[in-house]
């Protein structure tokens, strides 16, 4: 991959790319799709009116749940992070614009669908850092712990997903049903490949640099993610090889890694199969809220 970089002259660019600082353009789309999210879920626009604390925290944990966990798994302080004011202040500020700015512009402004996409990317650019750096901190802890970095890396990269459980505590909400190591998301999946490939490349056993590998694989992330959420699909592009593996593995029937939906009764379908699970919990907000008035 390095000789067809060189030809291409590419080499550069992946490495002025590796050293591309993340704040605050690249934070902020971060913070925005992240928070996006959070409002996305049942209940939690009611919860921003009669808890502002607990929707505060909430948002804290979708933006910053990785470095939490990540402390916690390497001995460090979990509100080591907070230590950072201008990036909580920043996620504090979205978290506000999102949730309280009047008629709702902000988040409308962020929802529409061309701008969300480019904020997609931008996030997705964030996250392979994350894996990254998680990878590389955790080589630097533990030297031959590969296991530890794959862990490590995995969780940098997944965010509040493993988490998800206790952040919807602070919601009052209880769904064990929704815990991401029983349904992985395409971006927990990716964050899992990712964070191997990161370790085999510190380990030395990938033959690419560091920054050839995070330009590549911000390039995949980042394209994947832009086409789901443009098509407003939740399925992930690892399903047939995770499908054939199981098989061939598990001996699991062919489609366990396709998203699960075989619970679901067929007389329940939804008339819109196509749509993400965030904007379909957005759409039963909003008719509640119609209900209500």
């Amino acid at each position: 991959m390095e000789n067809v970089l060189a030809v291409l002259n590419l080499g550069e660019l992946a490495h002025a790319f590796s050293k591309m600082g993340m704040f605050p353009v690249f934070d902020l789309a971060y913070y925005i799709v992240s928070i996006l999210y959070l409002k996305y879920e049942p209940g939690s626009v009611e919860v921003s009116r009669r808890s502002p604390v607990a929707s505060w925290l909430c948002a804290m944990l979708y933006c910053f749940g990785s470095y939490i966990l990540a402390d916690i798994m390497l001995g460090s302080s979990p509100v080591d992070y907070f230590q950072h004011n201008s990036h909580i202040l920043l996620a504090s500020a979205v978290w506000y614009l999102i949730f309280y700015c009047p008629l709702n512009l902000f988040y409308k402004c962020v929802a529409f669908l061309p701008v969300k996409l480019v904020l997609v990317a931008l996030k997705e650019v964030v996250r392979v850092r994350k894996i990254a750096a998680g990878v590389h901190h955790a080589h630097q802890a533990y030297h031959h712990g590969f296991f530890i970095m794959v862990i490590v890396g995995y969780v940098k990269g997944s965010g509040v997903a493993l988490m998800s459980n206790f952040e919807q505590l602070l919601r009052g909400v209880w769904r064990p049903e929704t815990n991401e190591i029983l349904s992985m998301s395409f971006p927990t999946k990716a964050s899992l490949y990712g964070a191997i490939l990161f370790t085999l490349q510190e380990a030395h056993w990938l033959p690419v640099s560091k920054s050839t590998l995070i330009l590549v694989f911000t390039l995949f992330m980042a394209t994947c993610k832009v086409v789901m959420t443009a098509r407003h699909s939740h399925g992930s592009p690892f399903a047939l090889i995770e499908s054939w593996t199981c098989h061939l593995l598990f001996g699991s029937p062919l489609g366990c890694g396709e998203e699960d939906n075989h619970h679901a009764p067929v007389a329940a379908a939804p008339s819109s199969p196509l749509k993400s699970k965030e904007e379909l919990s957005e759409g039963a907000r909003k008719r509640k809220a119609k209900k209500a008035e």
